[in-house]
């Protein structure tokens, strides 16, 4: 078996990926190595995949619980070491200081604005509403 790295010109054939376990097809023509040049390959006669790529299953298949298992830790790590922060930043954005009742509406003003003197009209605006008023009246 003859080794050979990435981005190379090879002859057809099968090529395994030696650093992350994937099975290359090249054309019977010859082409080139996906790949940086430090990815090393081994060119697999066809009759040795019926061999390598059940193995390679197998085994995915073995470690996959141990992979979610480990997965679940390293979520689990993270949410009690790194989640604090976040969840107390969070938090303190939700927070407001002052009179604040959550779930409440503050829509209708504060009972000071309800005291407040209402503003003078002027006549311009007088004279708007009666001429709106009597539109109404024309319109019926």
């Amino acid at each position: 078996m003859a080794k050979t790295t990435g981005g190379m010109t090879v002859g057809g054939g099968y090529y395994w990926n030696t650093s992350n376990w994937e099975v290359e097809v090249v054309s019977s023509e010859g082409g080139r190595l996906k790949g940086a040049a430090s990815a090393k390959y081994v060119k697999v006669p066809f009759p040795a995949l019926f061999l390598i790529v059940p193995v390679v299953g197998a085994l995915f298949l073995m470690f996959l619980p141990f992979i979610g298992f480990g997965m679940f830790a390293y979520a689990i790590a993270k949410r009690i070491t790194g989640g604090v922060a976040q969840g107390a930043t969070e938090l303190a954005s939700t927070v407001q200081p002052g009179r604040f009742a959550a779930g409440s509406a503050y829509f209708t003003g504060k009972k000071e604005e309800e005291k407040a003197e209402e503003t003078p009209r002027s006549e311009e605006f007088e004279k708007l509403e009666k001429e709106i008023a009597e539109r109404r009246v024309e319109k019926k």
